[in-house]
């Protein structure tokens, strides 16, 4: 069954160890990765290599939900990021690998992601979009310095 793969790069004005946690942070996830018209809920999440997450989008037109989940493959706190991703829907077959590494740069971190396995009935361009939407909205949330 063919499957796609994508590659997205940002550079974003917040340091490696805080956008870390906004992709192991519950709350955080839920805040940033959703794209346009989506809630999240995360269900479980034990970033560690082996451990497991779960995560749920509900369309806030619609009310439909898909969820979807998998497990911790490498975790190096502010370096990288690997894990596995399986839809709940069998329309939705396979499992997908993503890659999120983390390079300081003088200016805040390059941020390096890797999407492998995407199910062929998802177009990669529609990944692209969804992808580009959570990016601005983690960018909206770990730039800001605010004080405690």
């Amino acid at each position: 069954m063919p499957t796609g793969t994508i590659r997205l790069h940002r550079v974003i004005r917040a340091s490696p160890e805080k956008l870390y946690r906004a992709f192991t942070d519950p709350a955080a996830m839920c805040k940033w990765l959703p794209p346009h018209g989506f809630t999240g809920t995360v269900h479980e999440m034990d970033p560690k290599p082996g451990g497991a997450w779960r995560m749920s989008f509900t369309n806030f037109s619609s009310g439909h939900q898909h969820s979807f989940g998998g497990n911790y493959l490498e975790c190096e706190p502010g370096k990288k990021l690997r894990y596995t991703s399986v839809f709940d829907d069998p329309n939705l077959p396979g499992e997908m690998t993503t890659t999120i590494e983390f390079v300081k740069v003088f200016c805040g971190t390059e941020l390096r992601a890797t999407q492998e396995g995407i199910p062929e009935v998802i177009p990669e361009a529609a990944c692209y979009m969804g992808w580009q939407e959570s990016l601005q909205l983690l960018m909206q949330l770990a730039e800001p310095e605010l004080a405690a």
